[in-house]
């Protein structure tokens, strides 16, 4: 049930906000402008130093609210459990691992890796992943998704990558569940532009609304 409610969150948000910062306090400052632009879900990259504190510390402060934390750039079993326990809510990769999504399914939550063939999409739904990342989506674009729902006609995906709020209504019309977006969101951080980065979260959550409310 834990599992389902988290995929549930996840495609109720739309949005998922990666990001990435050079210290725990950037991060923390980050997913705060972020949230008050409207996104409701936060990838947390394991690059970001103390990254288990910064999940911990974000699970902590949004307790009770629709926003949803996980850990993203995880690459091993041992970082996926230390995210799992840190309190992370979804797990994603850039890759497919299969030890990785064992840890997942153990624990019930959600992992969502990065595939880019229908070979590895084939096996990253063998091994239990609800939803499953297109990457890198700049070079493959929105038809990959309608070409990989012809043998999978039941593959729910997340774009990354070449996301932006002008194209989000191409990637929904061709059968994506949510979109995942890096810079496009949180590039003005970089120069402490935390005003412009929750704009930005606006742009990509009206661009959003007016795809899920035409349909």
């Amino acid at each position: 049930m834990q599992r389902m409610n988290i995929i549930k969150k996840l495609v109720n948000s739309g949005v998922v906000s990666v990001v990435r910062a050079d210290s725990p306090e950037k991060a923390l400052k980050i997913v705060e402008a972020v949230v008050a632009g409207g996104i409701k879900a936060i990838e947390l990259t394991y690059s970001v130093p103390k990254a288990n504190d910064v999940i911990a510390d974000l699970v902590a402060q949004y307790a009770g609210t629709d926003v949803v934390v996980g850990a993203g750039t995880v690459l091993d079993p041992t970082s996926a459990r230390l995210a799992i326990v840190a309190g992370a809510q979804f797990i994603v990769s850039p890759s497919f691992d299969k030890e990785v999504a064992k840890i997942c399914n153990l624990y019930q939550i959600p992992y969502i890796p990065g595939v880019l063939t229908p070979r590895e999409a084939g096996e990253a739904l063998r091994y239990g992943s609800e939803i499953i990342k297109l990457f890198p989506g700049d070079i493959t674009g929105a038809a990959m998704i309608k070409d990989l729902k012809g043998p999978f006609p039941y593959i729910n995906m997340m774009p990354s990558g070449g996301v932006g709020a002008s194209n989000i209504e191409d990637w929904f019309k061709a059968g994506a569940v949510a979109v995942s977006a890096g810079g496009g969101v949180t590039g003005p951080a970089s120069k402490n532009d935390y005003n412009s980065v929750t704009e930005n979260a606006k742009k990509f959550m009206d661009a959003f609304y007016k795809v899920k409310f035409k349909n």
